[in-house]
């Protein structure tokens, strides 16, 4: 099967921040979705850039050997390799751009060259073979919530997508993190405080709400309040977070939640829009899916798991449709690290 085939076969590579991930698509059919995630960064409570695109390197080739093995595909029969080429650590999107590069180029094949906030957007749109998932149609809007970005894109195709607001300082996903690194959390912190907070009161604390122009978020004042408060707790009783650690990872995700719904429902009345999507890592907090869920009027869509947080499949869907139009990488093109829009 090589270029022209009606279904073709792409490899993805997904190397933005600290997941090396291959997959191997057919159309939108996920043959393999293979994710090693980087230990190293536990210890610094954080992601470190270099070692980050250490652990690329080392990883790299392992993980597409066993994202082939496990779709039963040779690597000649691909018909493009589509790779991550930003937002993200521009050392480790170094890494992925130059090994999909070589290997692209030693088998004669196109690359595809990747939006890493679009690849979110089409996570939706990804699929096993024993799937039968609803997708949304078009126009809907989508709520894309990872640890680099917050935005609300109004998707009109698989090609047309706008960013109608997005976070002017942390994200959603670095406000969590970030916030369970205060109060002494294992990394990733996000998880974690999703995991306490169902044993906690979500109205136990009451935290303000950051104000941010029209759709737009802003999260870096929640994380400082959440920061003076414990501060302040904690001198009044030293015992206050072993006694009420559940109740504020409770009230501090159900804080974030509300922020993100209220700025949702308002794009939602702006557009018309009833069909509302979520999208990256955020978008597997269980406090999340449920509210959205539980909202009335709104069809809702959220991929699976596997396909939330970084993954290459959501990168080889993302592929597919730039194959469809023919819209091939140059060799020498580079990695984009900052976000420039869709």
């Amino acid at each position: 099967m090589r270029l022209g085939s009606a279904a073709p076969l792409i490899l993805g590579i997904e190397s933005s921040c600290d997941e090396t991930s291959a997959a191997v698509s057919l159309g939108d059919n996920i043959l393999a979705n293979v994710i090693a995630s980087q230990k190293i960064h536990e210890s610094y409570g954080g992601v470190v850039p270099e070692l980050a695109s250490r652990a690329h390197q080392q990883e790299i080739i392992p993980v597409v050997n066993q994202a082939l093995t496990e779709a039963n595909v040779q690597k000649n029969q691909l018909n493009a390799i589509a790779y991550c080429n930003g937002p993200g650590l521009m050392g480790s999107l170094l890494v992925g751009a130059s090994f999909s590069k070589s290997f692209a180029y030693a088998l004669g094949i196109p690359t595809l060259e990747v939006n890493h906030m679009q690849a979110h957007v089409m996570a939706h749109f990804a699929h096993r073979t024993e799937d039968q998932k609803q997708v949304p149609e078009f126009p809907f809007l989508c709520l894309t919530v990872s640890g680099g970005h917050t935005q609300i894109v109004l998707v009109e195709s698989f090609s047309k997508m706008v960013v109608m607001g997005q976070t002017q300082d942390d994200a959603a996903g670095e406000a969590f993190d970030k916030i369970a690194k205060y109060l002494g959390l294992p990394y990733p912190g996000g998880p974690m405080i999703d995991r306490l907070a169902k044993e906690g009161n979500p109205k136990a604390f009451t935290f303000p709400h950051p104000k941010a122009p029209n759709l737009d978020f802003s999260f870096s004042g929640l994380k400082t309040a959440v920061l003076y408060f414990y501060q302040k707790e904690l001198a009044k009783d030293p015992s206050f977070l072993s006694n009420r650690l559940p109740d504020l990872c409770a009230s501090v995700q159900n804080t974030i939640i509300e922020i993100l719904l209220d700025k949702l429902e308002s794009a939602s009345k702006a557009t018309g829009l009833s069909r509302i999507a979520i999208a990256g890592g955020v978008a597997a907090n269980s406090g999340l899916r449920k509210a959205l869920k539980e909202k009335s009027g709104w069809n809702v869509f959220i991929p699976p798991f596997e396909f939330c947080t970084d993954n290459a499949g959501m990168v080889a869907v993302a592929g597919h449709r730039l194959y469809l139009e023919s819209i091939f990488g140059k060799l020498d093109s580079a990695p984009t690290p900052r976000f420039i829009g869709m």
